[in-house]
């Protein structure tokens, strides 16, 4: 009895984790180029009580084992990287990817985080930043008196500037892929950074080298389907109660074993 009691509790707190996680996409359902996650499960180890091609009395060989599971955890969340809808914005600063990239962004620290978050915004200085004036990375500065800004699929930044009718191109944005995306960590405010599970970044042009083109004057939106997290959302519910039940029906199992009288 002691033995499905915890077992039918590791599901529990597995779904318990499973909804977090859920919550946590549908609560960034409007956040620009959120990842949704999913949380993956591992069965624990087994008690083996016959293992499988043992020689029985009768001198049969048992094709089959008897073993008894203890229950289930959480091992890893996968976030995943599909593109998300683009929104368009009108904003000139505001940039979306359109395939593989992250935009680099320089942290306080000196460090270089990653994001698919393009609402990008000036700072006084001119320099290119995100919301919270993190500066893109390589830097880009707009002259104070540029009157326009022009920023093509490649990356290339361009402005006019007032009493001159030809383009200055100003910088070059720079994008970042991983061979594994699944293994950045995410920090917040949007950002994710390098761990030795994601390998080492990859830099590139916009549109080369399989790298995504950048679109002006567009948002990457979440990627999260709420319907398709209402369902899962549902069926974790449906779980946990699943076993909240086999939580009652071996409580009361032991309840009549405790009952029983000579």
């Amino acid at each position: 009895m002691i033995r499905s009691l915890r077992t039918a509790a590791s599901g529990m707190s597995a779904q318990q984790m499973n909804v977090d996680n859920i919550a946590n996409n549908l609560a960034n359902v409007n956040t620009t180029g959120f990842k949704k996650s999913k949380v993956e499960f591992q069965d624990i180890m087994y008690q083996s009580l016959r293992k499988p091609g043992v020689t029985a009395s009768t001198g049969a060989v048992t094709p089959t084992s008897l073993d008894i599971g203890y229950g289930t955890r959480p091992v890893a969340t996968t976030r995943q990287f599909s593109v998300g809808e683009l929104s368009q914005t009108g904003n000139p600063l505001d940039l979306a990817i359109d395939g593989d990239g992250f935009y680099q962004i320089q942290k306080p620290d000196g460090t270089t985080a990653y994001t698919r978050d393009g609402s990008l915004k000036l700072t006084a200085d001119g320099r290119i930043a995100t919301s919270d004036g993190f500066y893109l990375t390589p830097d880009i500065t707009i002259p104070e008196d540029a009157i326009s800004i022009a920023i093509g699929f490649d990356g290339r930044v361009s402005v006019n500037q007032a009493g001159s009718n030809d383009p200055q191109e100003v910088g070059q944005i720079e994008l970042a892929r991983f061979i594994n995306p699944a293994g950045l960590s995410a920090i917040g405010h949007n950002l994710f950074e390098e761990t030795p599970a994601s390998g080492a970044p990859i830099t590139g042009v916009a549109s080369e080298d399989g790298f995504g083109k950048i679109n002006q004057g567009y948002l990457e939106m979440s990627n999260v389907d709420v319907v398709s997290e209402m369902v899962n959302m549902i069926v974790a519910q449906r779980a946990y109660e699943i076993n909240s039940k086999a939580i009652q029906t071996a409580d009361d199992m032991s309840s009549l074993v405790n009952n029983l009288k000579r």
